[in-house]
């Protein structure tokens, strides 16, 4: 990218570190010898003012004698003091044309004044005898930095154009408005005349000009400077359309012959979701510019509008004197607010930003027209099945790990990761084989081929990589079932393999099949789970979850619908939007809250209950993953919801014969079970459902540990009187028992 201070400065990325600061110091000799010849004869001037005999006094600068006030009444009105006659005037021609000064001079429309005074700052950050001679020049031993009256005395003429180059240290001058200069004033003096204040240059232009590196971490934290070179090919995958189209546009925009209504370096928005791999296309950008990339997170800048201004000032000027492209990421903390005070700054900030700058985040936006800078709009969809697959399958050849073709299809299809989510997924599948590798034999594994990568380690990663933001709004399960621990009838069993089967082969049947051109809504699974409470409907969707290795969150729905109007609907956006991007199946538990029959509408509540109740449904046909909603009583439900599940399962009241199965798979192995203990006459007599039967199994194992024995029965039936108890039953012992000691 042209005109810019780093653009060709190849040289401030190379391994030696000494040759930058050589060749720096090379272009600036001759400007600070002119510089020199400039103070020589303000030093000449001064002497023949002041008397050669003042250079000796040890106390001059410190008192104003009686012959220095005589000569100061008698100056003319802003007469420089020290300009002498023939000197130098203000000078380019000691820049060469590709020197940093002159990228300087371009890139922040600076004038030949301005470059001397940044010259005259910069003099003393190399030596410091310059200090001397400007406390000399200043008759002040105190005044060691070059005051705006010393620039003035050197570099001006006559008075008329003292007060004219005033305008040069405007705050709007490009010398303030950048940030390349600031002025500071003497402690003692508040608030002091404008040619009383000294000049300090900027760290970063004092870097810059000695060849140094500019870019600084603790200046600039959360913030990175990437000076490779990427290509387009890097950015995928990218839609066709933007491969094809971005480019074209970059090129445009920085071509000589632009229209005058594009602005003069590229403004682009890139939208989508986390990890689609908006910095990828990012650097392509830069690579296409050839430039380097500043990457600057918003999303941890400081809160206070001072801190935040100075900040956005410190990033842009980076940008600028490394010639990098500027890509802000975590944009949407400020666009969610366009009238935060650090929004109006960055907005103004980018609006004179001479660079190509790159803005990311989820929201849309759209750049002010007061600017009159536009932002191109770049959206980047999701990936589509087919282009998911192909990812994971570059992106294991790329880790050398081989898997069978149907277990990269299945990882592809359960997983709707990004291509940076699929990428750092490949990565800790990878060390967690190693560890395992390790922990097994001790030898280090070396590599990925060492480690035996396998779709089990690559499948728990996965899992890991999803559910982050699901986590705030939702309480996460651990699935522990398996499908010997339920129970039901054949028919229900049944159901639900086969809604593990849709889950496992959805990408087949919408991507490679074509299904996804029939249709448009509701590629999700949508399963209604309905029956009595404790009949394994939470179990079956830990199963569920278990078999296809999906994270399992649960939602009480209860919690989610509020008496505020609009509270809702903004709760089930929040859940619906995480649960997309963490691949995760959705519990909602006490779906009668919410799934209800819709009201006749009475009054402004009852609307407003039938509004949350069809935001909900435009969201579950929007929601492509598998959501399992249960119910008590499916009577109580809509009949529009009803309609658009793709699976109902009715978990039937046990009967006798299963009850006596859920009896027998209730405890597991190691728990001791005495002689006496009978399922067939608890699955007789206790007429209750699974989740009761396992809190009977519980306590009883509580009563035989208390005792230090094995479980009898005589710990089942107390156990069973006890749930009968909590459930606000009445419950007669069978003739079993009636012999025995009553359960105290």
């Amino acid at each position: 990218m042209p005109d810019t201070p780093g653009a060709d400065a190849a040289t401030s990325y190379t391994a030696d570190e000494h040759r930058p600061t050589e060749a720096a110091l090379a272009e600036l000799l001759p400007a600070l010898q002119r510089i020199d010849r400039l103070l020589q004869a303000a030093v000449d001037v001064a002497q023949r003012v002041y008397g050669r005999e003042a250079a000796s006094d040890p106390y001059r600068g410190l008192y104003v004698a009686d012959g220095d006030a005589g000569r100061l009444l008698g100056t003319a009105l802003g007469q420089p003091l020290l300009q002498a006659a023939g000197a130098e005037l203000p000078l380019a021609a000691a820049c060469a044309d590709g020197s940093r000064l002159r990228r300087l001079q371009r890139t922040f429309a600076l004038d030949a004044f301005d470059l001397d005074l940044l010259l005259i700052a910069l003099a003393p950050e190399l030596d410091l005898r310059y200090q001397r001679l400007y406390a000399y020049l200043q008759d002040d031993v105190t005044r060691r930095r070059p005051s705006v009256d010393l620039v003035f005395n050197l570099l001006c003429r006559s008075a008329v154009d003292k007060i004219a180059m005033r305008t040069r240290l405007a705050a709007t001058a490009p010398l303030r408005r950048h940030g390349l200069i600031t002025l500071f004033a003497d402690a003692q003096q508040l608030p002091p005349p404008l040619l009383a204040e000294y000049l300090q240059l900027d760290p970063l232009l004092t870097a810059y000009l000695l060849g140094e590196e500019v870019f600084d971490p603790a200046r600039l934290p959360f913030c990175e400077l990437i000076a490779g070179a990427a290509t387009w090919s890097d950015a995928w995958p990218v839609a066709d359309e933007i491969r094809r189209a971005l480019p074209g546009v970059l090129a445009g925009t920085c071509a000589g012959g632009r229209p005058p209504s594009l602005p003069r370096f590229p403004r682009v928005h890139l939208r989508g979701s986390r990890g689609i791999g908006k910095r990828q296309v990012a650097a392509a950008i830069a690579g296409q510019l050839r430039t380097p990339l500043l990457v600057a997170d918003l999303a941890h800048f400081p809160e206070p509008p001072a801190e935040f201004a100075a900040f956005v000032g410190t990033l842009l000027r980076t940008a600028l004197l490394t010639g990098a492209t500027l890509y802000l990421t975590g944009a949407d903390r400020l666009l969610g607010d366009p009238g935060f005070a650090a929004w109006a700054v960055l907005r103004a900030r980018l609006a004179a930003h001479a660079g190509a700058v790159v803005l990311a985040g989820t929201q849309a936006w759209t750049a002010s027209g007061e600017a009159g800078e536009a932002f191109y709009e770049v959206v980047l969809p999701a990936l589509t099945d087919v282009q998911r697959l192909a990812c994971w399958r570059a992106r294991l050849a790329a880790a050398a790990i081989a898997l069978p073709a149907d277990e990269v299809e299945s990882l592809a299809g359960r997983f709707r990761l990004t291509p940076e989510e699929i990428a750092a997924t490949i990565a800790a599948a990878t060390h967690r084989a190693r560890w395992r590798s390790a922990a097994q034999d001790g030898a280090p594994a070396s590599g990925a081929a060492d480690a035996r990568v396998s779709s089990e380690d690559l499948l728990a990663s996965a899992r890991a990589q999803s559910g982050h933001l699901l986590r705030d709004l939702a309480r996460e399960v651990s699935p522990r079932y398996r499908w010997e621990d339920i129970v039901l009838p054949a028919d229900q069993f049944a159901q639900l393999q086969e809604i593990c089967q849709q889950a496992r082969h959805r990408h087949l049947v919408y991507g490679r099949w074509g299904f996804a051109r029939k249709i448009a809504h509701g590629r999700g699974l949508n399963v209604l789970f309905s029956g009595p409470p404790g009949t394994g409907k939470t179990m079956a969707a830990d199963i569920l979850a278990n078999d296809l290795y999906l994270p399992l969150y649960q939602i009480d729905l209860s919690q989610v619908v509020s008496k505020y109007i609009g509270e809702t609907e903004k709760n089930l956006e929040r859940i619906f939007s995480a649960a997309q991007s963490a691949n995760a199946i959705l519990f909602f538990d006490e779906a009668d809250a919410l799934f209800g029959k819709r009201s006749e509408v009475r009054d402004a509540h009852d609307r407003y209950a039938n509004i949350e109740v069809g935001y909900l449904l435009q969201k579950m046909e929007e929601y492509e993953g598998v959501a399992i909603l249960a119910t008590n009583l499916r009577s109580h439900m809509d009949e529009a919801f009803v309609r658009r599940m793709q699976a109902i399962v009715e978990f039937p009241f046990p009967d006798e014969t299963h009850r006596r199965r859920i009896w027998e798979c209730l405890f597991p192995q190691e728990a001791p079970l005495a002689d006496d203990v009978d399922f067939a006459l608890l699955a007789r007599e206790v007429k209750l459902a699974g989740g009761n039967i396992k809190n009977i199994g519980l306590a009883a194992a509580f009563y035989a540990a208390a005792d230090g024995r094995a479980i009898a029965m005589d710990d089942l039936l107390r156990a069973v009187r006890r749930e009968h108890q909590k459930l606000g039953r009445t419950w007669s012992e069978p003739a079993v028992g009636r012999n025995r000691a009553p359960a105290p």
